[in-house]
């Protein structure tokens, strides 16, 4: 079992920029990648931005690309979310996940932490 604790949400003006934490306790030797999703009121939830655990490669939403930069404290077993220029569409829950296999989805998510931008 893998946990995950997301910090960092709050409330900020367009423009802005917060950073998320996630940070993953218990079994996390062998997590091929962590992920970032987000759900807004009424919307289905979406991909964000991942990063592999093992090499560093990210990828990211085209609504994203630019103004968010996820990385990685492998020794702290936590991944970051920066995100720079903020709007008020980004306002969502933003959740953090871990896989064992990229390619097969994700199988732990924590419990979400909010972020509401301003305008």
């Amino acid at each position: 079992q893998v946990q995950l604790a997301e910090s960092g949400g709050g409330l900020v003006q367009a423009g802005g920029s917060l950073r998320l934490s996630c940070a993953a306790s218990g079994r996390t030797f062998g997590v091929d990648a962590m992920g970032w999703f987000r759900q807004a009121p009424g919307k289905e939830r979406e991909f964000v931005a991942h990063i592999r655990w093992n090499g560093g490669t990210t990828s990211y939403a085209d609504s994203v690309k630019g103004r968010f930069t996820i990385s990685r404290d492998n020794a702290k077993n936590t991944v970051y979310l920066q995100m720079t220029s903020l709007k008020p569409e980004d306002t969502a829950v933003y959740y953090c996940a871990a896989s064992w296999n990229i390619r097969s989805g994700y199988d732990y998510w924590g419990q979400g932490t909010q972020v509401t931008v301003s305008s």
